[in-house]
Parts: structure tokens; C-alpha cells; sequence
């Protein structure tokens, strides 16, 4: 009997943490067994434990990229400091995580 009531609490807790809840302007990029699985957006999902993971948590806000001032020349010969501000939003997640490479030679 109280091995049947510790395997009862064992799978509750497993069924309790592989429920995932995401928030509003968040997604989640979700791999099963090492490829891509799916994008989880706004609501309860529940992940298959020991399959799927978590590979990244997105958020879907427009942010925002400040640059320290830089000196540039002007066609008159001025030096001045420009300062740059980027902004920008991800739109597609999955994309996001998976789309750029970047190789450093």
C-alpha cells in the first residue's frame, strides 16, 4: 500500500511539473527528442516528460537595442557623435532560434 501511495505522488509530481503555462507576449520553441517540435504561444500546455524540452522562452515585445555614440566625419570635414537606437520585435520564434548561424572565422 504505501509503495502504490508513492508512486501516486511520484507520477502527480511529474504530471505537475510538465505542465507549462506561457504567458501573454512570450512563446516557447519546444524540441522532442533534439528537433523541432512545435512554438507554444499563449495559454496551458502540457510537455511529455523525458521527450520534450523547453529549448527557448521568446518574448514577442518590441525591445530595444542603444549603441554608445560614435564618431563620424561629414562630407565638410565636421566631427560629430551620432547615437543610435534600434528597435526591433520577433515575430516568428521558431525562426528566431533556429534561423541565423553565424560563423566566426
Amino acid at each position: 500500500m504505501i509503495v502504490l501511495a508513492i508512486i501516486l505522488v511520484l507520477v502527480l509530481v511529474l504530471i505537475i511539473t510538465n505542465l507549462c503555462v506561457v504567458q501573454q507576449a512570450q512563446a516557447y520553441v519546444i524540441e522532442r527528442l533534439g528537433a523541432y517540435s512545435a512554438t507554444w504561444n499563449v495559454g496551458l500546455h502540457f510537455k511529455i516528460p523525458f521527450v520534450e524540452k523547453v529549448t527557448k522562452v521568446v518574448t514577442l515585445k518590441e525591445q530595444v537595442a542603444d549603441f554608445p555614440p560614435q564618431p563620424v566625419i561629414t562630407k565638410d570635414n565636421v566631427t560629430m557623435q551620432i547615437d543610435t537606437v534600434v528597435y526591433f520585435q520577433i515575430t516568428d520564434p521558431k525562426l528566431y532560434t533556429y534561423g541565423l548561424s553565424l560563423i566566426h572565422i
